[in-house]
């Protein structure tokens, strides 16, 4: 089967009614699945997850970026997530028999539409159009705060759209990309430095694992900090050792986990792998769960 998961990061994670009323785009629309929704008030982010034939997630992720320009500003916006716009990325993730370049092709379309609009666009991952462009780091370098900036520079023109600076959207960062997980670990302490230390002992680009993204975040509400990742492929660095290696550096400080939580939608695949580790099944697999789609 043929189907396409959409999952957009907008830039509210504190108001119910807005965010509500982006929910019911989602909701309202027959044609395609809702299959998580989450918003984080210290990220001052949601995240949604939808899938369905490519047409219709490309008709509703339009209709969400116009709900999304309509309600939000981001002259105000202030967060420990990264973002450079108030639709920040927009990632296309093929599944069941649809190809990468299909999805590639439905990012294009996507930017187009958003281009047209008078709003930049940036391509990364599968969908950049260049080298340079292809980690969202180096997309989202200087975040909203140095766009008006980067727009002047020729070096980063923006993919769709005018290199003009918007104050109240910033720029969308649109992706095709094989399916992520974003785990984030939360910790017994309110000391930032230690879960930026173990951010930088677990991610790729301090030596660490070589799939994985992280950053320390504070968690205000909770009085706690948080190790939050991307893990881009799971398979081969799943989150079991991920979490090892965490409990293990916050034991030198001698802070212990809380809990830990999965943003948006997870594998099976990748629950599998989990089930055979912790409970020593090496056979496990998902299709066993009695209420499993078959």
């Amino acid at each position: 089967m043929k189907r396409l998961m959409c999952v957009p990061n907008v830039s509210e994670g504190r108001n119910r009614d807005t965010i509500a009323r982006l929910t019911a785009v989602l909701t309202e629309d027959p044609h395609i699945t809702l299959i998580d929704a989450s918003s984080d008030p210290d990220h001052h982010r949601s995240v949604f997850a939808y899938l369905g034939e490519a047409e219709s997630v490309l008709a509703a992720t339009e209709r969400l970026a116009e709900e999304v320009f309509r309600l939000l500003d981001m002259t105000d916006h202030t967060g420990s997530h990264p973002r450079q716009g108030a639709l920040d990325v927009v990632p296309f993730v093929p599944l069941g028999s649809t190809t990468m370049e299909e999805a590639v092709h439905v990012a294009h379309e996507f930017g187009r539409f958003i281009g047209a609009r008078g709003v930049p666009v940036y391509y990364y991952e599968n969908a950049a159009t260049r080298p340079e462009r292809v980690s969202l780091v180096d997309v989202r370098k200087g975040e909203y705060e140095s766009l008006a900036e980067k727009l002047k520079d020729p070096a980063w023109a923006p993919d769709e759209g005018p290199a003009v600076f918007n104050s109240a959207i910033g720029s969308v960062q649109v992706a095709a990309r094989l399916p992520l997980v974003a785990f984030n670990v939360n910790l017994r302490t309110d000391d930032l430095a230690i879960a930026e230390r173990i951010a930088r002992a677990v991610r790729c680009r301090d030596g660490g694992y070589r799939y994985v993204r992280a950053m320390g975040v504070r968690l205000t509400d909770s009085g706690m900090v948080q190790v939050s990742m991307n893990l881009t492929n799971y398979l081969r660095t799943p989150p079991h050792r991920v979490l090892g290696t965490i409990r293990s550096e916050a034991a030198r400080d001698g802070v212990t986990v809380a809990s830990t939580e999965f943003v948006g939608p997870v594998p099976a695949a990748m629950l599998e792998e989990a089930v055979r580790h912790y409970f020593q099944a090496p056979d496990f697999r998902s299709q066993q769960i009695m209420e499993i789609d078959r």
